[in-house]
């Protein structure tokens, strides 16, 4: 299966570890103080990176929009984090070693991503994926990209990494996602996973999750899933963009749990007996036992036979290499045979 590496490092990859990230979106409030205390509490539930939004409100809506919303102009300029803010919680989750990084909205934010070593990747919006003259911007940029296909046909995927694939950026992982908020689990298609790592094999695939519970992304990792996205918040009851339907931490952490168990569970393909199953074939199996007593010299019939517990004796599949064979000792009924005490009967 297909792995990237990231610029710090980190192996990510279709059916290895998933790369956990809690989605901040705007669950901050705008509140640089409110974001450290979500990274840090992501951290504290195993996350492997949080990710912020890189906006302004120019960077989003035209003029003419806000002329007529401008409720939506304040909401965007309170909630928005400065590029001097983003540095300091660069800064503070390097501090506590989890990975930081952002969805930019504009290709200045995006070059001002780039420039930070720090960042492991770009996350790419399901907005854009018809934004050709921006993704071929962004993969100029030569940093990883994460590309979201919520809202997306096929086709628009296939196009979107063509235009990709023609600046040289092959360090791209494809995000499955469907953009409802929260999304219903009847709508999800997690099959799609599979059908993406078919159709696009050169790349790893993840997973973008906007249901609530936990359930569905822990079936992703069993699919193989190399990231999992999360919204995150510290408070669900606030009234926020996306925040009523996001995770709090005691959900997340059960959720990065559960999915690094499942992980964990998945093994490989070929069959394995650990050394733990063939001492409990001893205990669980079945062996052959004399049915009645039986004299020396007998010859072994099937009716003399009968399989039971402990498995330490002949095992039930030998049972024809043992019927017509010489009892060459009286056997107790109940008593194990054993080949030491059957001859071949010529």
């Amino acid at each position: 299966m297909k792995s990237i590496k990231f610029q710090n490092n980190r192996v990510v990859g279709d059916f290895l570890n998933p790369y956990i990230v809690a989605e901040l979106n705007t669950s901050h409030f705008g509140d640089i103080n409110i974001a450290k205390n979500m990274i840090l509490k992501a951290k504290e539930c195993g996350c492997d990176c949080v990710k912020l939004q890189s906006w302004s409100s120019e960077s989003l809506y035209s003029k003419k929009f806000y002329d007529s919303n401008k409720m939506a102009k304040r909401f965007y300029d309170k909630f928005s984090l400065s590029s001097d803010e983003i540095i300091t919680l660069l800064s503070f989750s390097q501090d506590i070693s989890i990975d930081l990084t952002s969805t930019p909205y504009s290709i200045e934010e995006a070059r001002f991503l780039a420039r930070q070593d720090k960042i492991p990747f770009i996350k790419i919006a399901s907005m854009e994926i018809n934004n050709y003259k921006y993704l071929d911007q962004l993969g100029r940029l030569g940093k990883p990209l994460v590309l979201s296909t919520g809202m997306a046909s096929s086709n628009e995927i296939e196009n979107a990494i063509k235009v990709l694939n023609k600046t040289g950026n092959n360090d791209l992982i494809i995000l499955h996602c469907v953009s409802i908020y929260p999304s219903k689990v009847e709508i999800i298609n997690l099959n799609n996973i599979k059908g993406l790592r078919r159709k696009f094999s050169n790349y790893p695939i993840g997973f973008s999750d906007h249901t609530e519970g936990i359930s569905i992304p822990t079936a992703a990792t069993a699919l193989g899933a190399c990231l999992i996205e999360k919204h995150f918040t510290l408070d669900k009851g606030k009234i926020g963009l996306d925040n009523q339907m996001a995770t709090e931490p005691e959900e997340m952490k059960n959720m990065v749990k559960s999915c690094r168990e499942v992980n964990l569970s998945l093994g490989s393909l070929s069959r394995e007996v650990i050394d733990e199953e063939i001492v409990q074939r001893d205990n669980m199996r079945r062996s052959l036992i004399a049915n009645k007593s039986i004299k020396k010299g007998s010859t072994i019939k099937e009716e003399d036979i009968i399989m039971k517990r402990p498995g330490n004796g002949i095992p039930p599949n030998l049972l024809s290499d043992v019927i017509g064979s010489i009892l060459v000792k009286d056997m107790e009924e109940e008593e194990q045979f054993a080949w030491e005490n059957l001859k071949k009967n010529n």
